[in-house]
């Protein structure tokens, strides 16, 4: 009779099960263990550069109200898309304030990602420097966030720039910042095309009296093989800013436009991406146009008014203007208030909707169903169209002078805000321009 095999013993059986249990049991605690706890430094004008290097992710760095002598050099520090670094000025009661440096970079930014600014006030006191540049030295920039900043006085020259990119950047957020009295404000991009800006997204910001450009966005070379940097089409937006170039800039040669937009990628990653511009204001120029774009730009209710010389052109630059929309939008323009020229005609070219005043109508003939009428007639049919300075300016239309029999070219349905006019309001009745009644 075969003798059958005992069971194992309690205390076997213990023994067999104690190592599983207790893993589970520690596995169990690190799950219900709380994340760790995002930190609020503080710091003041004397000690805060001993704290920049110590920061992890999630942590906030609350400077206090001061003048920063020393500049803000962000190297290689990373937050993560939960847990961004923020480095923040008092929001109320006085200003974190950096001062610039003869031949130094105020704020530079080499190899960051997901960092916040805010709240802090820079004022290069005309010395020759910049305000906040990420580095070409570095490999990228990506995630960051400019926000509530006020930066002033980098205007030793047309070459300092209040906020620049030199290495590739992208989903870059400047937002609600006040930029005045620099040599150029946003010069986003290198100059040989090398440092693409990709997936931008600008707005709320008012860039008054600068030299050169309120905002450049450089043309784009072939994009470098970069991990994280976008390869499927993507946008950078640039909505509900003011840009204001009437206390005159440089001239002759030196002229720049308030906004220029240079050209995509023409091929690989990149080249489909798109520009959407859409409730800007664009106020004066002395000496140059107000908005000057190639490659993929969509652009809808904007305000142009240029009463020294031409409100925009699509034009050669670098390459040419392909995929354009330019819809709904009202101009005023000393000369043609709005130009189309040398596109590439393999891309579709839609201009439909637009109230255009312009010195000489003529030439501001363009394809698509627009309103384009003599620059006096401007004071007839909007309500306050030649105010001396932009918060006093109302395109708004005189009772129907803008009405159209019927609906023009309806925008792309992925875009934003297409239902709305410039200030917000539902667009009703069909009509020209960027303003409903």
């Amino acid at each position: 009779m075969p003798i059958p095999k005992a069971n194992p013993s309690p205390t076997k059986r213990m023994r067999i099960r104690t190592p599983c249990t207790f893993l589970v049991f520690l596995l169990a605690l690190l799950l219900a263990a709380p994340a760790a706890a995002d930190r609020v430094r503080t710091a003041d004008p004397d000690n805060y550069r001993q704290i920049l290097n110590r920061l992890q992710p999630g942590d906030t760095l609350q400077l206090a109200a001061g003048i920063y002598r020393d500049g803000l050099s962000l190297h290689s520090l990373q937050g993560t898309p939960d847990r961004p670094i923020t480095i923040t000025g008092p929001e109320n009661g006085g200003t974190a304030l950096f001062l610039g440096r003869e031949g130094r970079i105020t704020i530079s930014l080499i190899d960051v990602s997901h960092i916040t600014l805010r709240h802090l006030s820079l004022d290069g006191e005309g010395k020759r420097g910049h305000g906040i540049v990420a580095e070409g030295r570095g490999r990228f920039t990506h995630d960051v966030t400019l926000e509530n900043l006020e930066i002033t006085r980098f205007d030793a020259d047309q070459a300092f720039n209040a906020i620049s990119t030199k290495a590739p950047a992208w989903n870059w957020v400047i937002r609600d910042n006040v930029i005045s009295h620099v040599g150029t404000g946003l010069y986003l991009g290198d100059s040989d095309g090398s440092a693409p800006f990709v997936a931008g997204f600008i707005e709320g910001n008012r860039i008054e009296h600068t030299t050169g450009y309120n905002m450049q966005i450089k043309h784009q070379a072939p994009r470098p093989d970069l991990a994280g940097l976008p390869t499927t089409p993507r946008e950078t937006v640039i909505r509900n800013n003011v840009f204001d170039k009437s206390l005159g800039g440089s001239d002759g040669p030196m002229a720049r436009p308030n906004l220029l937009l240079g050209h995509w990628p023409l091929e690989g990653p990149g080249k489909d991406d798109r520009y959407l511009v859409y409730g800007n204001l664009f106020f004066q120029n002395l000496t140059e146009r107000l908005f000057q774009a190639e490659g993929n730009v969509i652009a809808y209710n904007n305000l142009f008014v240029n009463l020294f010389g031409e409100a925009v052109s699509f034009q050669a630059h670098n390459d040419q203007p392909r995929r354009i929309w330019f819809v709904n939008n009202t101009a005023l323009g000393l000369g043609p208030a709005l130009r189309l020229s040398g596109a590439d005609e393999r891309f579709e070219q839609i201009i439909d909707g637009n109230a255009i005043f312009a010195e000489r109508p003529e030439e501001s003939a363009l394809p698509g169903e627009n309103l384009i009428t003599s620059l006096p007639r401007a004071e007839e049919v909007l309500t306050n169209p030649f105010a001396a300075v932009p918060d006093a300016l109302d395109l708004s239309p005189v009772g129907g002078s803008l009405d159209r029999a019927a609906a023009g070219i309806r925008l792309p349905p992925d875009l934003p805000a297409t239902d709305q006019d410039y200030r917000g309001k539902p667009r009703g009745q069909a009509m020209y321009g960027a303003v409903a009644r």
